[in-house]
Parts: structure tokens; C-alpha cells; sequence
């Protein structure tokens, strides 16, 4: 799983019949210290994350396999929404703790 935040929602005036009802998010991917990593992705979101909102998601098969109808013609998914994320700076630059 990866993180990311949520910029906004995606509008899809013609989806594929397997996505009727599953919303779309616009993420930005970000490293475990919150900075963004990479161009942000659409993913799609059966969990109602807002805006701002910390959330993990995945990628490829696993993807298609987290949405009610398996499957759907998806490249990430959102999967949690997250209230934090605690990290120590030694578990960020890789060191043993």
C-alpha cells in the first residue's frame, strides 16, 4: 500500500458499467515524511475519502480486486483512510531502531 492525499474528485460523464456508483478521486502519491512523490494519479474511491484526507492506496490487480464488482477496468484504489501516520526520524532515513 502507498500513501497519499486527497486533492479532489474526478467527474466522468461515461465510465465503464462495472464503476456505476464508485466514486473517483484525484491523489497525490507522498513518501512516509508527507512530501509528494510523483505526478498525482486517479483512483478510484469506494471508501467516500474527502478532500485533504490522508488515505492508502493500491495499485495494478489488487486494485481491481478491492472494488465491489472484481475486476473493474482500474489502475489504483483507495483501501484506507488514515487518521495519522507516526514516524521516528531513524525509521524514515532507513537506520534500525
Amino acid at each position: 500500500m502507498k500513501l497519499a492525499r486527497v486533492l479532489g474528485n474526478v467527474v466522468a460523464t461515461v465510465k465503464h458499467e462495472s464503476l456505476t456508483g464508485v466514486r473517483l478521486l484525484l491523489i497525490q502519491p507522498q513518501d512516509h515524511a508527507g512530501r509528494p512523490d510523483g505526478e498525482p494519479i486517479i483512483a478510484a474511491d469506494p471508501l467516500q475519502a474527502g478532500p485533504g484526507e490522508l488515505v492508502e492506496y493500491i495499485i495494478g490487480r489488487e486494485a481491481a480486486l478491492a472494488l465491489p464488482v472484481t475486476f473493474s477496468p482500474v489502475d489504483a484504489t483507495v483501501v484506507r483512510i488514515n487518521d495519522a501516520v507516526h514516524a521516528s526520524e531513524a525509521s524514515l532515513s532507513g537506520e534500525p531502531t
